[in-house]
């Protein structure tokens, strides 16, 4: 159970970023929020994997994408779906998924010492 609380965390994070209504969310140099999403996937992308649960990126995708239909037609958010944010949310599981290849790989060499 201890090995999905990252994850479980990082979830939780992601549903507030991604469903804070736009007066909560701070201004922000232009591009702040493609880092934020490349980045919060990324994490999502990495615990995920962690957990080894084998169909997680191919739920996260789902998730990038069902977060930005969701962010438009949520009206009381006042948010607006953005192709480009699902885009860049995939980079960020690509990056996640690739640095938990790194992480394993070095867990790996280091317990066959």
């Amino acid at each position: 159970m201890r090995k999905y609380l990252p994850f479980v965390v990082a979830m939780s994070l992601s549903v507030i970023v991604l469903f804070t209504p736009e007066s909560g969310v701070p201004s922000s140099p232009p591009g702040t929020d493609k880092v934020v999403h490349c980045l919060l996937f990324a994490l999502l992308a990495f615990t995920g994997l962690l957990a080894r649960p084998r169909w997680i990126l191919l739920a996260l995708v789902g998730y990038a994408a069902l977060s930005e239909v969701l962010q438009e037609l949520i009206t009381p958010l006042h948010r607006s779906g953005d192709v480009l944010d699902a885009l860049t949310d995939v980079v960020g599981i690509g990056l996640g998924w690739g640095v938990a290849v790194l992480v394993a790989r070095r867990v790996s060499a280091r317990a066959s010492r």
